[in-house]
Parts: C-alpha cells; structure tokens; sequence
C-alpha cells in the first residue's frame, strides 16, 4: 500500500537538487544571452510583463521609489524578514495558475550593473525573477549588464578566432 507523499516531510535527493541546479544555471545563461542580443527596455519576458510590473509596483511599493535602488540591488535580507516573506508569499500565489512553473527555483543577479557570479547571485522563485528583471528592463536598469554582455560575446568571438587560427597553424605546420 502506497502511503501519500508530503512533500514538507520529504528529504532532498542529491540527483533531484541537481538536476533544479542545472536548469536554474541553463535559465541564468539564456537570460545573459538574451540580454547581449537585445536592448532590455524592449524585452518581453511573458505574455504578463505588463500585468507583473504594475501588480509588482503596486504591492511592493518600496520598489517602485525612485531612483529604484531596491530594484537595481536586491535586498536578499529584506526578501527573507518574515514581512517580505508573507508578502512575497502572498504575491507568487497569484500566479499559480497564470505563469508556468512559477515556483521553479531561478538564479537572479542581486546588482543589475553586474553579470552573473558567485557573489552576485541569488535564489529567488521564476515569478520573482520575472517581477526583478522585468522592472529593471522597463526602468533602464539592465542597460549596463547589456552592455557587459555584448562585450563579453565579442571578447569570446575574439578568443574563439585566435583558438581555431592557432589550430590551423598547427595542423597546416605538421
């Protein structure tokens, strides 16, 4: 006889944390890239942008304060007091229902001037994610990171040249 399974009572399985952990990684890389490729204050995220930017600013009010220094550095320890989890609790229940894998764990950068890694990276809810990154797109504050992407995809294409150049050489001086 099967028993039901509680997911609040269940352990965490090493193969399951990692495969989340690759998935959140692979959504981070896509985002970068698309943040190299096309100007944030014209990038749509979901059919919902408009929907979670005015619901976002509306229930988190302290984000819609300019100069929109809460939304450029993510305060992980306001996040995580026991107000901005009831109240971000309350906002991620929304869109169950709205938003496919809203609750999928998704890596965020806590400084939008800044490109992804160890100490400027969070984990935060998809929907979260969305609320951030679509109110920086629409605030102009993931300009720079654009910036750094397109840079960074034209020091790769550099490297990338001058690796298959030393390649050639190689192979045509044998």
């Amino acid at each position: 006889m099967s028993t039901q399974f509680d997911p609040n009572n269940a352990q965490n399985l090493i193969e399951i944390e990692k495969q989340f952990a690759v998935k959140a990684v692979e959504h981070a890389q896509t985002y970068w890239n698309i943040l190299e490729k096309v100007n944030p204050r014209v990038l749509k995220l979901t059919k919902l942008d408009d929907e979670i930017f005015e619901h976002t600013m509306a229930t988190f009010p302290e984000l819609a304060e300019a100069p929109h220094d809460k939304v450029l550095k993510i305060d992980e320890d306001w996040m995580k007091s026991a107000d901005g989890k009831a109240r971000w609790r309350k906002f991620i229940e929304t869109y169950q229902d709205k938003v496919k894998d809203y609750n999928f764990g998704s890596l965020i950068r806590t400084d939008a001037r800044l490109e992804y890694g160890e100490a400027n990276t969070i984990f935060v809810t998809r929907i979260q994610f969305y609320a951030f990154e679509i109110a920086r797109n629409r605030l102009g504050l993931n300009d720079t990171a654009h910036e750094i992407a397109k840079i960074e995809a034209v020091k790769e294409k550099e490297k990338k040249e001058k690796e298959k150049e030393k390649s050639r050489k190689r192979t045509n001086g044998k």
